[in-house]
């Protein structure tokens, strides 16, 4: 049996169930082969990049199909996860994303048949956790059974996004949702949207939690150039939430979401019950992960070429040239960049101080086992300020922000980052 947890990331309120079943360069220094876990197992991510229709906001890697070719589409995603994980020779893959697009587009047995290959390939214990990213439309929902998944409350919302489904289909693909897996249905809600204000989220999220069981995740919807809400925005058609709004509708979310039970785990992910997306914290732990699909991207060494170190791989964005691609060579690969010491340990940083557990020592010392936390930040004056101002805590767990901290990480990070390119950079250049 396959442990599932879904979760629709990024799609303004998206319903999702579990059931049973680029940086500087700098000189390479390899991962500590005291830790062989960073190479024998990893993650892995599945892009099934089309959708029905684009919405408002989004700049996602994703296209609208001319003609249906699912079943070419499904033959090499196969294909480069063979390929991806024989190069990558890891032993074990602790959970699988499949992400979108609109991957509930794909027929169930494409995700069958990628998950078959990946057990073929590696071993995919009964406890690993499997994703699926599914739109709540009544077709969806009657896919749950197949998929056992399931995804703004506020119908004038959802149809200035763009989306495809209302409030009442949400919230009916919920209800069948929690039918099937009871104690196993996580929401994703997208806050900041055109017109929103405090109130409104706050009635928003009373509405939600009714329904809500084991796990939340806080979207703030950002403008990205290209988009259509991005030139409706900018041409006074649409009005957004100021700064001061979004961040007070922020943390309207952290402490109504504490006070109904849910902890805080990350930036923007909240949880009770055990019912963390494992898949995630192997992103923010610095863990290998394994991209496959037009536009997906990737962090693993290649050992199966003679690879010592973690690269960053992105695969080729067009769905049709990734596809002549795979065909002719296995892979859609387009870009591979070799990770030196110093670009591995900022990436660490940036992912684990999202953690509200933050960095500990032992796993710091995994990857840096030269420079302790203790010995790169805490003799600095600029991060002294900021311990001693409460946003950040050093002390003998390791490194992390405070509640009042977390919210202010954006502004926490590139003073970490330069205090810890001052230590590093000597050693890395050495």
């Amino acid at each position: 049996m396959i442990k599932h947890i879904s979760r629709a990331a990024r799609r303004g309120f998206s319903p999702g169930l579990r059931r049973l079943s680029d940086l500087r360069a700098s000189e390479h220094v390899p991962e500590s082969p005291a830790s062989p876990r960073l190479t024998e197992q990893a993650s892995l991510y599945v892009h099934w990049p089309y959708c029905l229709r684009r919405c408002t906001y989004c700049n996602f890697n994703k296209y609208i199909p001319k003609e249906n070719n699912d079943d070419v589409m499904a033959k090499c995603l196969q294909t480069e996860t063979e390929t991806l994980l024989q190069l990558s020779q890891v032993s074990c893959v602790t959970s699988v994303f499949f992400g979108g697009g609109t991957p509930s587009l794909a027929p169930p047995s494409t995700i069958a048949k990628i998950l078959e290959t990946v057990s073929k390939q590696a071993n995919l214990s009964d406890d690993a956790e499997v994703t699926l990213e599914v739109n709540p439309t009544p077709v969806a929902m009657s896919k749950l059974k197949d998929y056992h998944h399931a995804g703004s409350l506020q119908n004038e919302d959802l149809k200035s996004l763009g989306r495809d489904h209302s409030a009442l289909e949400a919230l009916q693909t919920l209800g069948e949702a929690r039918r099937l897996c009871p104690g196993g249905v996580s929401v994703d809600i997208m806050f900041g949207r055109p017109e929103q204000t405090t109130e409104s989220w706050r009635r928003e999220l009373s509405e939600m939690l009714r329904v809500c069981d084991d796990h939340v995740s806080l979207y703030q919807l950002t403008l990205e150039r290209g988009t259509r809400l991005f030139k409706q925005v900018h041409c006074g058609q649409v009005t957004m939430p100021t700064e001061e709004m979004t961040a007070e509708m922020y943390q309207c979310a952290r402490e109504t979401l504490q006070q109904h039970g849910f902890q805080q785990y990350e930036v923007s992910n909240f949880a009770k019950n055990n019912s963390e997306s494992r898949h995630n914290v192997s992103y923010w732990k610095g863990e290998q992960y394994i991209g496959v699909g037009p536009g997906a991207h990737g962090r693993f060494v290649p050992l199966g070429e003679g690879g010592i170190a973690r690269e960053a791989r992105t695969q080729t964005l067009e769905p049709d040239v990734w596809i002549q691609e795979v065909q002719q060579r296995g892979h859609g690969t387009r870009r591979r960049i070799r990770l030196g010491h110093l670009e591995l340990l900022e990436e660490v940083l940036v992912m684990g101080m999202r953690m509200t557990k933050g960095i500990n020592h032992k796993h710091w010392e995994v990857f840096s086992p030269e420079l302790s936390l203790h010995e790169i930040f805490g003799a600095s004056p600029v991060v002294q300020e900021l311990l001693q101002s409460g946003h950040l805590i050093l002390d003998d767990r390791g490194l992390r922000c405070s509640w009042d901290g977390l919210a202010l990480l954006d502004s926490i990070l590139p003073v970490l980052l330069v205090e810890m390119d001052k230590q590093i950079f000597p050693k890395a250049a050495s």
